[in-house]
């Protein structure tokens, strides 16, 4: 008999199969019970009938714990009531292991309660439906960048420096000298694109920035490229290029998961390049047209800022173009302007922030050098950065993209904490 994950049912209409599954729910009267099962490739209820399998299975059926393991043997039929088109016939039942007191009931837990069991937490329908959408989203990025020329390349975790500063990184020792955890690879991915003209990135990045906010993690993933030969209105094609086809992929791939999780995928079907385009002045202008008197000139735009100039669109936003003062010391300055850099955010819609930084890079030997500088870093620090620029500079531009935030957009989730498997958070490093 063939052994099949419940992902496979649809090939095996008709057929009678064996699973492996676990038990999330079940509910049962005199003569039928009706089993939850999940194993990892998703949901689908079994049917136990009395009459058909006999008093012992029965009972068996109607005894089982929830999260205990077990075999079904059973056979697959369609079943038009459910989202999942299939069901099971239950014909035998094999109990591997028996869960007691599982302690994630049906009931209504509180965030700190299932927090400090993530562990099991994540076996919950909704929390599946989004770790399978992150997983898309990564599927949809390799994919992406492969088939456009890109050539995946690590940076290290470990550095020496930091491209934007060391205020928010966690320091370490790295025998006698000094390190830290990386909060971007982007400096190394530069080097690589010198090396491999089209490059890109995907591991963790640390920031030790003592936030709570909904938006917010400690340790989160990035997807980092970088295009040689590329100037900034070109990456921010690339840029919109590249959610497009990850929001695209997901509305193909993961049906079952957004409808699992409510998503009004009205919202998700609008994503299409090209984005609307806004610049810094711009974006200023309109705060302080609608409310916003806190904010000037020169200053970074926090969440209640980012949510208000994403409410007036219903697609992805880029606000161009910021002060060269609060941006990092590699950004290209505008060439007709020497207050604002050749940058760029996305802002998502429906108030989830900002998903993607990118910018052209400086690629003038001296500007870095004085840039360098005027950020008080330790020129000695970066001189194999300053390298870069030295040896065949040529212009080139790069983004970072967020994990988590563009997982939590496109799932339809209130809070990082639920779109990564194990979050850091500012004070949580538990389980």
């Amino acid at each position: 008999m063939k052994t099949i994950m419940i992902h496979e049912m649809p090939d095996h209409s008709g057929e009678t199969v064996r699973i492996g599954a676990w038990l999330s729910n079940k509910r049962s009267s005199g003569k039928i019970a009706f089993l939850q099962l999940r194993d990892g490739s998703g949901f689908v209820q079994a049917v136990v009938v009395k009459e058909v399998v006999g008093e012992e299975i029965f009972a068996k059926a109607k005894s089982i714990t929830q999260e205990s393991s077990l075999y079904i043997t059973a056979e697959v039929t369609v079943d038009e009531r459910s989202t999942f088109g299939y069901e099971l016939q239950v014909k035998e039942i094999e109990i591997i292991h028996e869960a007691v007191d599982y302690p994630i009931t049906p009931k209504e837990h509180g965030t700190e309660f299932l927090m400090d069991h993530r562990h099991l937490w994540l076996r919950s329908r909704k929390q599946h439906a989004v770790m399978k959408i992150r997983d898309e989203i990564i599927r949809a990025t390799y994919e992406f960048f492969h088939m456009n020329g890109f050539v995946k390349v690590d940076p290290p975790i470990l550095t020496g420096s930091s491209p934007e500063g060391t205020s928010e990184l966690f320091q370490t020792k790295y025998f006698e000298e000094d390190a830290y955890l990386s909060q971007s690879g982007q400096l190394y991915m530069e080097a690589a694109a010198m090396a491999l003209g089209k490059v890109f990135s995907f591991g963790p990045t640390f920031r030790a920035e003592k936030s709570k906010t909904r938006r917010h993690l400690i340790e989160f993933w990035m997807i980092e490229p970088e295009m040689s030969f590329v100037e900034h209105a070109e990456s921010l094609e690339v840029q919109e290029q590249y959610v497009t086809h990850v929001v695209q992929s997901v509305l193909q791939n993961c049906k079952l998961e957004l409808e699992r999780l409510d998503r009004d995928v009205s919202k998700l079907e609008k994503i299409q390049a090209p984005f609307p385009r806004i610049t810094y002045d711009e974006a200023i202008k309109f705060l302080n047209d609608n409310g916003f008197d806190d904010i000037k000139w020169g200053e970074d735009f926090g969440s209640p800022h980012e949510t208000a100039i994403a409410e007036s669109y219903d697609m992805p936003v880029f606000i161009t173009h910021y002060p060269i003062g609060i941006k990092p010391f590699y950004m290209q300055p505008h060439p007709d302007r020497d207050d604002v850099v050749l940058c760029a955010d996305l802002i998502a819609p429906e108030g989830y922030g900002e998903i993607i930084g990118g910018s052209e890079r400086v690629h003038d030997y001296e500007l870095m050098k004085q840039r360098i500088k005027e950020h008080g870093l330790d020129e000695a620090a970066y001189e194999w950065y300053l390298d870069l620029s030295k040896y065949g500079a040529v212009p080139h531009s790069g983004f970072g993209l967020g994990l988590e935030r563009t997982v939590a957009w496109i799932s339809g989730v209130e809070h990082v904490r639920e779109t990564i498997p194990f979050p850091r958070l500012l004070n949580r490093l538990y389980p």
